[in-house]
């Protein structure tokens, strides 16, 4: 069997409603304030039921798109306000996976926010639970295929939420997880761009640092290493993402 063949994944008409409208927002045919016509009008518009509508608005209501006003309509935020973290898989997706510059650089300096502050305190507060739960996936990370880049990428994600559920912070590994779709496609460029080479090797040396650090209880050190890995990262990322914008103009 051809393992690159992978099933089609044909979305829902809920999940397809979602994906319509998200695009008319995102692109601006859609502009902030604007009220979108009745749900039976914009149901026989796009095909569907009124309940499928109804559903599929409240999902964009929950990211932040639209505010559902009982008995006057729903209306077109503007995300940039009034979105929530939700959006950014929406983003990702309308791009293309191609985001602007600024987007970008914003994500980035959210990590260095975010888990160099996991890695210090992961240092502090780890157990020899976590410790264990370390060597696991160092030992997975040493066994993979250095071209496999979806292995990668999964174990990639659960190093970096291992780090945040180490912190004892309860908060850290749910932003960790919400960031999901959008930390994976990232890393997933940047290890199948890299697949097979020493930027790979160059990765996976960074973990076992940050693991050592992080067993010695060597907080300022564990900190130090989690930013020069990002830093790292975010060097080859700004590289293939201008290659991306190179292409795409």
């Amino acid at each position: 069997m051809n393992s690159s063949i992978k099933p089609l994944k044909v979305p829902s008409l809920k999940e397809a409603c979602v994906q319509r409208l998200e695009g008319l927002i995102l692109s601006g045919e859609l502009k902030a304030g604007e009220k979108l016509a009745s749900e039976r009008e914009l149901a026989l518009q796009l095909g569907i039921s009124r309940p499928v509508l109804h559903e599929a608005l409240v999902d964009l209501a929950a990211k932040g798109l639209v505010t559902i006003e009982p008995r006057r309509g729903v209306y077109i935020n503007d995300f940039r306000t009034n979105g929530s973290v939700a959006i950014l898989s929406s983003l990702l997706a309308y791009h293309q996976g191609r985001l602007d510059p600024a987007l970008m650089q914003s994500l980035l300096d959210m990590r260095q926010l975010v888990e160099i502050e996991t890695a210090r305190l992961a240092a502090a507060n780890r157990t020899e639970e976590h410790l264990r739960q370390f060597q696991e996936l160092l030992s997975l990370e040493a066994g993979i295929d250095p071209t496999d880049a979806a292995g990668l990428t999964d174990l990639d994600f659960s190093f970096h939420l291992q780090v945040a559920l180490a912190s004892g912070n309860l908060i850290y590994p749910l932003i960790i997880n919400s960031f999901k779709n959008v930390y994976t496609s990232l890393t997933g460029a940047f290890f199948k761009h890299f697949a097979g080479s020493e930027r790979v090797v160059e990765v996976l040396a960074y973990h076992r640092r940050l693991v050592i650090a992080i067993h010695k209880q060597e907080a300022t050190m564990a900190a130090e290493c989690m930013h020069e890995m990002l830093a790292h990262g975010e060097r080859q990322l700004l590289g293939i993402h201008a290659l991306w914008m190179a292409q795409v103009e």
